[in-house]
């Protein structure tokens, strides 16, 4: 097929990027003459204030607008969306999350007033200006400690910190399988915070339309999930008071679905000075700030009989959630629990989850929102039993693999996988990454003094799921088809993608189909981008509303060449009676005078009845220098089932980036803050990101069993490279070190003074 499924077609998005044409909310306010904004931030963790005398602030040069929590007092509190089920309570208990604090701030960078001015330098000048009294008060932000009986409270009605405690499965049957295994393999695991990093901050602005209407212009994953959060939630507002639009957004990862207490406020500057308002944060806004990810500590246990079955998995983890619940915050490690069983057949499973507040920036869903942490637990422990007994790591996952023939399978979480050969994907990544060969590249590197292992991970994850999307079709005057849906992209390829999928009905040119995202105004509804369900059911809409419109053109195309609807096939941009010369472009059909509206639009929309499980295996290669402790990758293969593949350049991107966020988090990304919960690494001097060179040439490819519950065959496949990478890692880091020293656990990140003192703890430097 020319244009259509399957096609490892270039991005069509990006001649424009490349070239400068690309439009980004810091574009749109040079572009707006706006009013700058300012927040001011607290400094402490934990901290009562007061504003003795804001007029100082208020009659500077230039100054028009400070805003504290006296003057939003009819906002709303941020929204959370996040449902979930509690243990020992009737619902799960929300804080007050203010848009800007009032009295007390609960972390460093916790918003308390907004400045706006004619220009940013105005606007901080008066941030310095402005008289606020501090009173510290106790502060703790790091989890382990937030978990203390004795530690200093977030929140006063909660006891101990403790946000939620959730259990899954059955305790009585964990108990009794674990009181009658024959082995026991134990270990506790930190999944390190990370700060969600992406090219764009934040920004938005907003403008005064000539009706008085907001709109706001913002990066985000979804514009209709942002507008009906702020509006409802927050301000209080009518929808139809608030457009948002969302222009080309230079990443996400999850953190751009969210709504954040900037935006609201922008937009009531604006309606109150009558002129466009815009924040544009900066980076040190964004690591102080904005949403942050992962921070669990995990104890986990698996039970297998005499041959090697696994017959009970117990886990108990705390989530740091930070000082207030972000929107999804609360579901990541719930959600993320129901993956636990991994892609395993287990005896009895029981689990416990606890939130935990600290004074700290809250934590959502960072790419993955939870399965990879599962994900993390399950091959970390697995490799682990495998010391434990003696049974080499690829033997035992076969033992306690789910197999093909019994697919559907419901897990001990009532997950229910629908496809898999996981055996497979396992076989044929060790192979490519010629696993039977390491022995004697290890005894290379013995030689040469350094310490090498492998490592791999058997992921499988949930993704593709949640309500409709809705996807609307128009073919134009000009022959090109426009589509417009509510997914957004931010650098995924939602243009190509989607053409490629009405192209492959109406076989034309992708550059003939326009991809219209982000603008509230552009259609009524729309779900947003997350979980990896851009194509799983987006894509499944817009491929159905493509089949309704070649159905409707073709049924015009019988009248205009008098012939049967039956005997018309698409070509080239065409309608075209098979086995004959007459033809009409898909431009003359919809001018043609017997073409109405509904001949030329279409519409579809698709709900999943249960998520998609992409699953794979990823294979790693690492080399340690014992005398600096750095770790060196020196192969990377990675074998997954995403069911069907629309796109094979796409796809090796997603994957790609997601492995590199994933080796970032293992070797690299590490989150401190100190005992009065100063973030320390607040910045790239600090805080250590992956290069290209910390990584080898990637080898991808796929090997797809189709999904059964998905109309295109396709598993979701934005998450996965992030979800398998982290233990594989990991778990050739442990293999080198117990191969070279005797060493058999270590936490994220494995950092070249991490793996050092792990070494020199058993083995003092010489």
């Amino acid at each position: 097929m020319k244009f259509g499924v399957g096609q490892p077609h270039t991005r069509v998005e990006d001649a424009a990027l490349l070239s400068g044409a690309g439009r980004y909310v810091g574009d749109a306010a040079a572009r707006a003459q706006a009013y700058a904004a300012f927040v001011v931030r607290s400094p402490h963790a934990h901290a009562r204030f007061s504003f003795p005398d804001l007029g100082a602030a208020r009659v500077l040069p230039g100054v028009k607008l400070v805003l504290t929590a006296e003057d939003i007092a009819e906002f709303g509190s941020m929204p959370v969306a996040a449902t979930i089920t509690v243990t020992g309570e009737d619902r799960l208990w929300i804080p007050p999350h203010p848009a800007l604090a009032g009295g007390i701030a609960r972390h460093v960078g916790d918003p308390v007033a907004v400045i706006v001015a004619e220009t940013l330098d105005m606007a901080r000048d008066a941030a310095e200006a402005m008289e606020i009294d501090w009173e510290p008060l106790p502060a703790v932000a790091e989890l382990a400690a937030a978990a203390e009986d004795e530690a200093p409270l977030v929140w006063t009605e909660r006891p101990g910190n403790i946000a939620f405690t959730s259990e899954f499965g059955d305790a009585a049957a964990a108990d009794t399988a674990f009181a009658g295994a024959a082995h026991v393999a134990r270990l506790r695991l930190v999944n390190n915070r990370i700060v969600t990093n992406y090219m764009e901050t934040r920004g938005v602005m907003a403008e005064v339309e000539e009706t008085g209407r907001i709109r706001l212009t913002l990066g985000s994953q979804g514009s209709h999930l942002l507008r009906n959060a702020i509006a409802d939630k927050v301000l209080k507002w009518d929808r139809e008071d608030l457009r948002v639009v969302t222009p080309d957004v230079g990443g996400g990862f999850g953190t751009k679905m969210f709504p954040f207490s900037e935006y609201p406020l922008i937009a009531f500057a604006a309606r109150v000075l009558g002129h466009a308002v815009a924040w544009i944060g900066d980076r040190s806004e964004h690591f102080l700030a904005d949403s942050q990810g992962r921070d669990n500590i995990t104890d986990v246990a698996l039970a297998l009989d005499a041959d090697g079955r696994f017959i009970g998995l117990e886990v108990d983890t705390i989530a740091n959630m930070g000082a207030y619940l972000s929107y999804y915050g609360p579901f990541v490690p719930w959600g993320g629990a129901s993956m636990l069983p991994g892609v395993y057949r287990i005896g009895a499973f029981h689990a416990r989850v606890r939130g935990v507040y600290s004074h700290s920036a809250p934590v959502d869903a960072y790419r993955g929102a939870g399965r990879p942490e599962a994900a993390y637990v399950i091959e970390r422990i697995v490799d682990a039993a495998a010391r434990e007994t003696g049974i080499p790591p690829e033997e035992l996952r076969r033992r306690n693999f789910i197999q093909p023939e019994e697919m559907p399978f419901r897990t001990k979480t009532g997950r229910l996988y629908d496809s898999g050969e996981f055996d497979g994907h396992m076989t044929r990544a060790l192979e490519v990454a010629d696993h039977a060969g390491f022995s004697e590249r290890a005894e290379r590197s013995a030689a040469a003094g350094k310490m090498r292992g492998f490592g791999f991970a058997c992921y499988i994850e949930a993704c593709g799921g949640g309500t409709a999307e809705p996807a609307f079709l128009t073919l134009g005057t000009d022959g090109g088809v426009t589509v417009k849906i509510g997914s957004q992209s931010s650098g995924q390829g939602h243009q190509t993608a989607y053409a490629q999928l009405v192209a492959s009905e109406l076989q034309l040119p992708l550059e003939q189909v326009r991809v219209l995202q982000g603008d509230t105004d552009d259609l009524p509804a729309g779900s947003g981008t997350g979980g990896s369900r851009s194509i799983p059911i987006g894509g499944a809409a817009v491929k159905g509303a493509a089949r309704h419109m070649a159905e409707k053109l073709k049924s015009l195309g019988a009248e205009a060449l008098e012939a049967d609807a039956a005997d018309l096939e698409f070509l080239d941009g065409a309608l075209v009676v098979a086995g004959t010369d007459r033809r009409l472009t898909l431009a003359e059909l919809a001018n043609h005078p017997a073409a109405t509206a509904e001949h030329l639009s279409a519409t579809d929309a698709f709900s999943a009845s249960e998520a998609t499980y992409p699953n794979g295996t990823h294979a790693c290669e690492v080399e340690i220098d014992p005398d600096t402790g750095a770790v060196e990758i020196l192969r990377y293969v990675v074998v997954d089932d995403f069911g069907v593949t629309l796109n094979p350049l796409l796809l090796a991107g997603q994957v790609h980036g997601g492995i590199v966020q994933g080796v970032g988090q293992a070797l690299h990304e590490r989150t401190v803050y100190d005992e009065d919960g100063q973030l320390l690494t607040a910045s790239f001097m600090d805080y250590a990101l992956p290069r290209a060179a910390d990584l080898p040439d990637i080898h991808f490819e796929t090997r797809n069993v189709p999904c059964r519950t998905n109309p295109l065959g396709v598993k979701g496949a934005g998450e996965a490279g992030a979800i398998g990478s982290c233990p594989a890692v990991m778990n050739a880091v442990v293999d080198a070190l117990a191969r070279g020293c005797g060493v058999t656990h270590i936490d994220m990140p494995a950092t070249p003074l991490a793996v050092f003192d792990a070494i020199t703890s058993v083995q003092p430097a010489t």
